[in-house]
């Protein structure tokens, strides 16, 4: 039953690859037809050493022998040996074609299923991936794509080694029914065996899975939060957790692996007692049939290898249901949100973008982030959004951006529902610099370059002089190839700011926004990058999230937010006139100074 959720599972990539595993499936019957075949020639081989014949009333042993009849006695050993290697040489072809085949198959599959799950986090909706712990992810990514991969392998296996089975039974049956019958009766009892030894391997499996991913936890937040866990002094407190984890893992996986690997040295001992005795009681019966008798050893002697392959393909199967489970979980497309792309392609910003009663919620339980927000942000213009944390002003981003769909109400792009635009050609003129940075562990020039991949070399400086980082650029050991290490960790907070304002200025966006862009500037910084914000934001629309409120007193209209509403609305001498909120926060900051 365990095995059969597996398969389950892992028919979706099955269908996918059918032509390729039918071809793989029918190279393995063929191998193990000429394999026995090959063998049941061994039958003719010694009865022409004994000066015997095939056994009265066998149909089989009787064509087998019909087909050197026309072959001289001297001459038939050494012709049938020749037949049996050619036999042995087609099997050993065959079973290398397969081989070969199946290893296109299974990194294709493996590219396949790492893609598609890549493509599956490009896509689903951002609001997944926040409700989701990225560990989970890279895991999935990681480990349990690998996982399934083996799976898929053990199962492609497992049907060639039945069909073996299948055929080698039907030599057996063709040789001597009687034997086959009690021998299969055997063989069964050994399986079941088997099963009852090995009937926890699918819980244990699960148990391996939780584990791994508890690890990745430790791994993904020991190495991101680093800096706290020194700062705070808990590296031993963070190593007990790691351990703990990582023990867990050992112990799984060795159970696991305990557990599988008794099916190899019960089958073999089972096996080898069954033949034993099989070949004690057939001699003692019956002596002159030896070449039969040791043809049917040897064809059972083969077989059994094969149904112990069967045995621990089942067993494996079962312990990867819960790694299959994650991956056909995540691929599944039918219980994860997504953001449809509409098919209007954008021209571009001519009158305004209108926020038109617009409500989201991140958490259905919770407060709505924004609720009923009606705003204008006129084309050209430079927009300011204040207020104190929480307000929702990265939230009118996010939806702006289209990360999310607002909850209730509408976004008009020049009276254009944004739903209903292009996603890519929307976003394509935008840039955003966000208050969360982040670098990727590449060089200065390729970090830059992300805004516009076929920028040129003096555009990639020319946009990092009016960011004002060309000057520490050039500092650096290696200029703009410098390798600036997993996300910037060898750059300080504003320089890392800086690149990614040189990021958003080379696309030369239609819409800028800067969300608290300058906050980890120093005074001089910032005050260069607001000459050089002027001079970019001409014939520009921008839109500025701000909390120090000096950054937008030259801003064409101020949106006051706060518990997610607009409170208040206007330019910084009519928004000081009115005495409101951005009167408290603008005093309070100056009194700060």
């Amino acid at each position: 039953m365990k095995t059969f959720q597996a398969i389950r599972g892992l028919l979706p990539l099955i269908k996918l690859y059918s032509g390729a595993m039918s071809a793989i499936v029918v190279l393995g019957i063929l191998s193990s037809l000429s394999e026995g075949f090959g063998i049941s020639l061994f039958i003719p081989l010694l009865q022409s050493v004994q000066q015997t014949d095939a056994p009265s009333g066998n149909f089989f042993l009787s064509s087998i022998n019909q087909i050197f009849s026309g072959i001289p006695s001297e001459s038939r050993f050494v012709f049938i040996s020749a037949f049996i290697f050619v036999c042995i040489l087609l099997k050993s072809i065959l079973t290398y074609s397969h081989t070969v085949l199946f290893a296109w198959l299974n990194s294709q599959i493996s590219h396949r299923l790492r893609s598609n799950i890549f493509n599956q986090l490009l896509s689903v909706s951002y609001r997944y991936l926040e409700r989701t712990d990225t560990s989970k992810f890279i895991n999935t990514l990681a480990t349990e794509t690998w996982q399934t991969s083996r799976a898929l392998s053990i199962f492609v296996n497992l049907i060639i080694d039945s069909c073996t089975v299948l055929v080698f039974a039907v030599f057996l049956l063709l040789i001597s029914w009687q034997l086959t019958i009690w021998v299969s009766f055997a063989i069964v009892l050994i399986s079941l065996t088997i099963q009852i030894v090995t009937r926890q391997v699918k819980s244990l499996g699960q148990t391996a899975v939780q584990a791994n991913q508890s690890l990745a936890d430790r791994m993904w937040e020991g190495l991101g939060g680093m800096r706290v866990i020194r700062a705070f002094g808990r590296e031993r407190y963070e190593q007990m957790r790691f351990d703990r984890a990582s023990e867990k893992v050992r112990r799984s996986f060795f159970k696991l692996e305990m557990l599988s690997g008794i099916v190899s040295p019960l089958s073999e001992t089972l096996s080898a007692a069954l033949l034993l005795l099989l070949l004690v009681v057939a001699i003692r019966a019956n002596q002159t049939a030896l070449p039969t008798l040791l043809t049917f050893v040897f064809i059972l002697y083969r077989l059994q290898p094969k149904v112990k392959q069967v045995d621990g393909a089942r067993v494996a199967l079962a312990s990867l249901t819960s790694s299959i489970a994650e991956v056909t979980a995540l691929l599944d497309r039918s219980d994860k949100p997504y953001l449809i792309s509409g098919h209007i392609p954008y021209q571009g910003l001519t009158h305004e973008i209108q926020f038109e009663r617009v409500t989201f919620h991140y958490n259905e339980h919770e407060p709505p982030a924004l609720q009923t927000v009606s705003l204008c942000i006129p084309q050209g213009k430079t927009t300011a959004f204040v207020g104190p944390s929480g307000a929702g002003k990265s939230t009118l981003i996010s939806l702006l951006c289209r990360f999310s769909d607002p909850t209730f109400g509408e976004i008009y792009i020049d009276g254009c529902p944004l739903r209903q635009l292009q996603l890519h050609s929307w976003r394509d003129r935008l840039a955003i610099v966000s208050q969360d940075i982040y670098m990727f562990s590449t060089t200065v020039r390729e970090n830059i370059a992300y805004g516009r991949l076929d920028a040129t070399d003096d555009e990639i400086i020319r946009a990092a002089q009016l960011a004002n980082a060309d000057e520490f650029i050039q500092q650096l050991p290696s200029g703009y190839e410098t390798h600036i290490g997993d996300r910037g960790v060898r750059l300080s907070g504003g320089q890392r700011q800086r690149i990614a304002l040189a990021r958003a200025i080379i696309r030369d966006p239609e819409i800028l926004i800067l969300d608290e862009a300058t906050n980890a500037l120093d005074s001089i910084a910032e005050d260069l990058i607001q000459e050089a914000l002027k001079t970019l934001s001409q014939n520009r629309t921008v839109i500025v999230i701000a909390h120090r409120l000096s950054t937008i007193e030259q801003a064409d209209q101020i949106i006051v937010l706060n518990q997610g509403q607009v409170v208040e609305q206007g330019n910084l001498q009519q928004l000081l006139a009115h005495r409101g909120l951005f009167t408290q926060l603008y005093q309070l900051q100056n009194r700060q100074k």
